[in-house]
Formats: structure tokens, sequence, C-alpha cells
């Protein structure tokens, strides 16, 4: 970093105006406070000003009468302005209420704050253990050697095959409750700073979607040029580093397996005792489904852009279409201009209106008729009776049934899986249950179908036949 660096920094990034501001206890604080602290996105415009209104009302009781005279909404739209770039201001969809959220320079400056804070300790072990276990997943995971990797699985193997005998024997290493604490500490660190990475992630592509709609909107050439360009673009981000690294973290993510154990994982850390002398935030139980609503909200940016894409094909169809009409109108009216003025002698000679193009792949090879035999026989009626009964034994589906025990279930989780609410409620009819359950996913938005993972179930049919029928993962959220 050179001198002209850091002044073009100091003038222009948002991160460091807003540090340098008058103003910037009053922001960084009401901003911490209202998204930092319940880990929330985006907030109502109504409920931000209400929010803010009180904070000002506060300060002004502590610093007198005069301190921020402005009203909290005009607040709020200074630190979304160009000038600022403090919060973001957009309208979600199906809503015309604005809300707010914190940009990313904004999430870099309190995280910045964060380390002048004074801590407890500086935890060094812990963070050389993650160096060292880092090191050895590069090490390992490049090796390109089968007997190298082979024997560091075996080296492996034999440290725990030591140690599952000293335990046997008594002797057990257990963390002392610095090293707990140490530990703690930075998984909290962490996770709070991956759910703020979610936010520079969502920005990349809101500034692809916004250089998109520009190109869009100055474009003068050929539809097809621009989206070629265009998806060349979004191929470029998707296999880029960032890309493939958000993919594998979603994909790890929306495993109900992984969700799991990551939930048992944080409340058996939760509840030992050196861990609940730091007072932690017991929001950090819940931290991955916050991360989950973080993609999603990423997700459904990329859906605008190709919604986007979407409209300029129809909106430049159209376009064509109504030139081309213009065109044909054009010469009608110049036809019916001179009908009466016909020109002299021959004025145009054509051999035939169209021409007549005959390929030889299109003629057809030559097949021989085929004579079906006809047999002449007399068909004589049946007179035995037959049971009419199973036409009335159909199997029907009650989808509502269906609905209600999906709701039942999710009154005490927030995620259920089709194979968690299938051991609850085994199939009753079969194959038609399951077709059921599949096209209530589809039709719910809350609920998810990851074709890239398959899971599996089985029941026995009315002849107490096992039957197993395999289909992609199904997600029901509340």
């Amino acid at each position: 970093m050179d001198y002209r660096q850091l002044d073009t920094l100091r003038r222009h990034h948002p991160a460091w105006r807003l540090l340098a501001a008058d103003s910037a206890p009053l922001v960084l604080g009401f901003l911490h406070r209202a998204f930092v602290e319940p880990n929330a996105r985006a907030r109502p415009q109504g409920e931000l000003t209400n929010a803010l209104a009180d904070h000002l009302q506060a300060l002004r009781e502590d610093l007198g009468e005069d301190a921020y005279p402005r009203p909290a909404g005009e607040y709020l739209n200074d630190w979304a302005s160009d000038e600022r770039g403090w919060l973001r201001k957009f309208y979600p969809p199906g809503t015309d209420e604005p809300h707010f959220d914190l940009t990313p320079a904004t999430e870099t400056a309190l995280r910045w704050l964060d380390e002048l804070q004074d801590r407890p300790f500086v935890g060094a072990e812990s963070r050389l253990m993650t160096v060292f276990e880092v090191l050895r997943q590069i090490v390992h995971g490049s090796e390109t050697d089968p007997e190298v990797r082979i024997a560091e699985l075996e080296r492996r193997r034999a440290e725990i095959d030591a140690e599952i005998d000293a335990i046997r024997e008594g002797r057990m290493d257990l963390m002392d409750e610095t090293q707990v604490k140490e530990r703690f500490n930075q998984v909290e660190r962490t996770a709070r700073e991956l759910l703020a990475d979610f936010r520079q992630v969502e920005q990349n592509f809101r500034e692809l979607d916004r250089q998109v709609r520009e190109r869009i909107t100055t474009w003068s050439g050929g539809k097809g040029e621009l989206l070629a360009e265009v998806f060349g673009e979004t191929d470029a981000i998707a296999d880029s580093d960032q890309g493939k690294s958000f993919r594998a973290f979603w994909s790890f993510l929306m495993s109900p397996a992984r969700q799991e154990e990551l939930t048992r994982l944080l409340e058996r850390v939760l509840a030992l005792e050196p861990v609940q002398e730091l007072a932690p935030d017991r929001r950090l139980a819940r931290i991955h489904y916050d991360w989950l609503e973080a993609g999603e909200e990423t997700q459904r940016t990329i859906s605008r852009l190709s919604a986007q894409l979407r409209k300029f094909l129809d909106d430049q169809a159209w376009l064509e279409n109504r030139r081309i009409m213009e065109l044909i109108q054009a010469v009608e009216e110049n036809a019916l201009a001179v009908r009466d003025q016909a020109p002299r002698g021959d004025f145009m000679a054509l051999d035939e209106p169209a021409p007549h193009i005959e390929l030889p792949m299109e003629r057809r090879l030559f097949t021989p008729p085929h004579r079906p035999p006809i047999a002449q026989q007399v068909v004589e009626e049946d007179t035995a009776e037959v049971d009419a009964s199973a036409l009335f034994e159909q199997a029907y589906v009650d989808k509502l049934e269906l609905e209600g025990r999906i709701r039942r279930a999710l009154q005490t989780r927030d995620q259920l899986s089709l194979t968690d609410l299938l051991d609850e409620y085994p199939l009753e009819q079969g194959l038609a249950e399951l077709v059921a359950y599949l096209s209530l996913a589809a039709e719910q938005e809350r609920a998810t179908i990851d074709e890239g993972s398959e899971e599996a179930v089985t029941w026995r049919d009315e002849a107490g036949r096992l039957r197993r029928a395999r289909f992609p993962r199904v997600i029901f959220s509340r």
C-alpha cells in the first residue's frame, strides 16, 4: 500500500469515511445494536425508524436536546445515500415498503472496531493448532503419490489406536478451562465473521446484476452477442474461487445430517462450565440458521438476475415483432398508393411465387405395405360373473391430512426432511402417498428439493411384500 492508494481509500472508501465521520459513534453504535447483535439482515423502514427514534431520544436525554436534532428517517436516508454508502436501501419483491441492510463497508468498520475491544486473553495455542491442521489438509489433499497418502493415513490410524488404548487403560487427556475458552472464542469470532462475509458475497452478485442491467439498457448490437457476453461473465463468477467456495459451503450446510450434527455440537459446547463463565450469546446456538437465511438471500439475488435476462429476451422479441409489423404496414400503404398507376410493360417476372426445394434426405424410403392377417371367428358372450368391487377400491390420498402432518411436525423445529417425517408418520398408502408428499414439496415456496442427493424409504404393500423407493432429498421449512 503506497501513499496514493491510501489517500484514495481515505477519500472514497465508505468504511474509512464512516470511521472519520463526526457522527461515527451514533451510526456504528446504532447499526451494531440493530443488525449485528440480533444477527438480523434486512429490516423494514418503519421498524428501523422507530428503533432509531428511541435511540436518539435516549442520547438526547444524556447529551442534551440539541444533540442529533434531525428526524430518524432523514438519518436513515442519509446513511443509505450514494455519498455515504453505509446502508443499502431496497424494495424486496412483493412489498412496497423499503428495507435497509448493512453494506460490506459497514461490516468492515464494525469488525475493525471489534478488534479494538479489550479481550480477556489472546489465544495463541488454538490458532497455532489451526494453522498446523490446515497445512496438513493442504499437503495431504494435494499429494499425488498413493503410497505417501496411504502412509499418512496409517500413521493417523496408529495415533488413533494408541489414543483408544490409553482411554481403555484409564488415561484421558482433557482440555483445561483455558484451552476450552480459547477455542470457543475462536469459534464465536469465526462464526460471526462468516455471517458478515455473506454480505460481501451478495454484494458481488448485486454488482454483476447492476452491470447486466446497465449493459442491457445501453446495448445496441445483436441479442446473441449480448447474451454470450453476459453468460460468459456469469460463468466466470460461478467458476471463480469465491463461487466454488460458496457452492461447496451451501452444499455442506444444506445437508440435514450436518445441520443436526452442528446443532448437537453447539448445544454440548454451550453447556460446558468454562464456556458458561464467558456468558456467551445464546443466539450462537442458532447461528447456522442465520447462515441459511443469508445464503438464501444470495440465491434470491441470483434468481433476480435470471429474471432480468428473461425480461430482456421478452422485450427484445416484442420490439422486433413490432418493427416487422411497421415494415409490412409501410409496404401495404405504398402498394395502395400506386395501385391505380400500374407500371407499363413487364414490371417483374417470377417463375414461381416461392422457390421449390427438395432435399435428398427428405425423400422417404420405400416401405412395403403391411397386410395384417384377419382371422374370422365368432366371439361368444362370457357368462362368468366378475367382481366389480375392485373398481371402487381405488386409493385416495388426502393432501390436507398430509399438510397437517407437516405443520404439526414443524411446530417444534425449523426444518424437517421428508425421511424424518416418514419416520413419524409411516406410509399407509404406499407409492401414491409418497408422490403426494413430493407434489406438496413442489407447490410450497418454503420447501426445498435437492436433486443432487437421494434418500430412500421402505414400506410393505397389501400383500406383505417389502417395497423400496428412492427420491430426491426434500426439506420442509417453517
